[in-house]
């Protein structure tokens, strides 16, 4: 069903996306994000105290949890919520990144032995994760159930595993050559009220300048906010570099708008790593 070539290349783009956010992430001031030594045309080390000691190429806590996911299915066949949370808690324990409070939650399940293991987190983050799942994902049926399952050991929450089901479905859409914001307004029907309203915002503002949509969303870590945001970059934007500069721009929780948009927007036929600048590709990932 997926292509191995095209999946790898999906996985690659997110970590990109992730780690050209590093400089930014986390970052909310508007004057500490104007003043910034950043030169926005390369990779850059991180500006801001969550991922201090960080250098260009290397990423944010939910790149390094990407890649995770990534060297598990490498060799596997199906996805295994057990054998992946006793993999994801033993590089947890050794992590010297950022904890965030997705993590500890889980932590505190686990060690319950509660299941689900996923904490109450409401954060975007978690979907801009799922590329790696296509390796393992035979059908399209496949590939939304291990989304469910995936978004379950960490984010456990019905606005957790509602946006990653609008967003997998989104992804099987385009994959299939549909356009974007086409794709978009044809799935609107099929979720809640809420959602709903964060695609009509989204795509009302892709006329609006992306800081101040941005900012105007709430550039946090919620998909409150979050979810708005990357649906203002899917329709704004048909260059991936432009689209991953002036998110990046905006500050926030801006790794996890980038990853997500950077796999929707890569997973049409027609795009690929020349949409990438080469210089962004050295990231310190390897993806064979």
């Amino acid at each position: 069903m997926f292509d191995n070539k095209k999946v790898k290349e999906l996985v690659l783009s997110t970590l990109v996306a992730d780690s050209y956010s590093l400089a930014t992430h986390w970052i909310y001031d508007e004057k500490q994000l104007s003043e910034l030594d950043i030169n926005w045309e390369l990779l850059n080390d991180a500006k801001g105290v969550w991922h201090r000691g960080k250098v260009a190429g290397e990423f944010t806590h939910f790149g390094d949890q990407t890649f995770w996911l990534y060297q598990f299915l490498e060799d596997k066949n199906q996805f295994n919520v057990d054998e992946y949370i006793d993999y994801w808690k033993s590089k947890i324990d050794i992590y010297n990144g950022y904890i965030d409070g997705a993590t500890k939650g889980t932590l505190e399940n686990i060690s319950k032995g509660i299941k689900p293991t996923g904490s109450s987190s409401t954060d975007l983050s978690i979907i801009g994760r799922i590329a790696p799942l296509l390796l393992v994902s035979k059908t399209k049926e496949e590939f939304l159930e291990n989304i469910s399952k995936f978004v379950s050991c960490t984010h456990n929450t019905k606005e957790a595993l509602e946006a990653s089901r609008f967003f997998g479905e989104l992804f099987l859409k385009v994959y299939e050559g549909e356009n974007i914001e086409e794709a978009i307004l044809s799935l609107k029907d099929r979720f809640d009220t809420k959602l709903q309203s964060y695609i009509y915002s989204g795509i009302a503002s892709k006329t609006d300048d992306t800081f101040d949509a941005i900012r105007g969303f709430g550039p946090a870590c919620d998909i409150d906010g979050g979810f708005q945001g990357v649906i203002h970059l899917l329709c704004k934007y048909d260059d991936f570099k432009q689209m991953l500069i002036e998110n990046a721009k905006a500050g926030g929780d801006n790794s996890a708008r980038a990853m997500l948009a950077s796999l929707i927007y890569m997973a049409s036929p027609n795009k690929n790593l020349t949409k990438i600048p080469i210089d962004w590709l050295n990231i310190k990932a390897t993806i064979i």
